[in-house]
């Protein structure tokens, strides 16, 4: 008899079923930015779909898509226009869904500074931290105001964007996120400007995605993931509120006064349906890149994204 207890105990401890391990490795530390994947993580939507979803901050910021290309993770967050160029260099990466649907980036100048219009950049400095896809942007955006890369001087300001912009160090820069920067600036006393790249000559395009190895990936449990998200992005929606307290309580250091702009900021621009695949936006920034000389060629929608729901 006590035998048979004993079982029965057991048989009452174990779970109705076993959830599955997944790995997803973010692409900077936890901010506003990933608003969908917190929320979802507080609120139980991953587990509900049978997925026990570890979520890793990066070391080192390029590392992610590599990473998940090389089998050692799921899912990474990445961009859309790092897609196109890992996968021109031969990377096993393919999008699987949208995370932040618009671009973040801009051209952030001083509002009261010396620059009220592209134009007067001739002859400046613009500082950058990341060479490759912010040439061409810039590219795009100066030539629709008749100045050329070479009429300005390209100041490498590592990760200090805003410090170098407030100090005078640059009278403009490139790769400054408008949900971020913007704030921070005005959080210590200087208020910057955004000229928004979509607006100035480059194609729109999905700034943060999830991307994931298409010969390994398990496309039912990354369809679950997705779906988890896009419950907790209209729980977001509909809770703008009640989904701040949600994120800033998983840990201390998010609750402070930047992320409370910036997650107002970013709210409006998670995407509404992560899976669903707006091919041409891959289409144009593909030829966008290729253009600008960064790619050499153009690849198939195919061979960048997915929409697994269409499948």
């Amino acid at each position: 008899m006590k035998h048979l207890i004993t079982a029965a105990s057991l048989l009452l401890a174990t779970p109705a079923f076993a959830q599955d391990k997944m790995t997803l490795l973010l692409d900077w530390f936890i901010n506003p930015d990933h608003g969908p994947i917190i929320v979802a993580e507080e609120l139980g939507y991953f587990a509900d779909q049978g997925l026990d979803v570890e979520i890793i901050p990066p070391a080192d910021p390029s590392a992610p898509p590599k990473l998940v290309a090389a089998g050692q993770g799921d899912i990474a967050v990445s961009y859309q226009p790092s897609q196109h160029l890992q996968v021109a260099e031969g990377l096993p990466l393919i999008r699987v869904g949208t995370l932040v649907a618009t671009p973040l980036n801009c051209l952030l100048v001083l509002k009261d500074g010396p620059i009220q219009e592209i134009s007067q950049l001739k002859g400046g400095k613009i500082g950058f931290s990341v060479a490759g896809v912010e040439e061409a942007v810039l590219t795009a955006m100066l030539g629709r105001h008749g100045v050329t890369l070479d009429d300005v001087e390209m100041v490498n300001v590592n990760f200090s964007l805003s410090p170098s912009l407030m100090s005078g160090q640059v009278d403009a820069v490139i790769g400054a996120y408008r949900n971020f920067e913007l704030n921070q600036m005005e959080i210590e006393g200087v208020e910057g400007r955004c000229f928004y790249v979509e607006e100035e000559g480059v194609p729109t395009y999905d700034e943060l995605i999830y991307v994931a190895n298409p010969d390994r990936m398990d496309a039912g449990q990354v369809r679950r993931f997705l779906r988890a998200t896009e419950l907790a992005t209209q729980y977001i929606v509909n809770n703008p509120d009640a989904s701040w307290e949600l994120f800033k309580g998983y840990a201390p250091e998010l609750d402070d006064e930047l992320n409370a702009k910036a997650w107002v900021d970013t709210l409006p621009r998670f995407a509404l349906r992560p899976e669903a695949l707006d091919e041409g936006r891959y289409t144009r920034f593909e030829q966008f890149l290729a253009d600008s000389g960064l790619v050499e060629g153009t690849r198939p929608v195919s061979q960048l994204a997915v929409d697994l729901g269409a499948e």
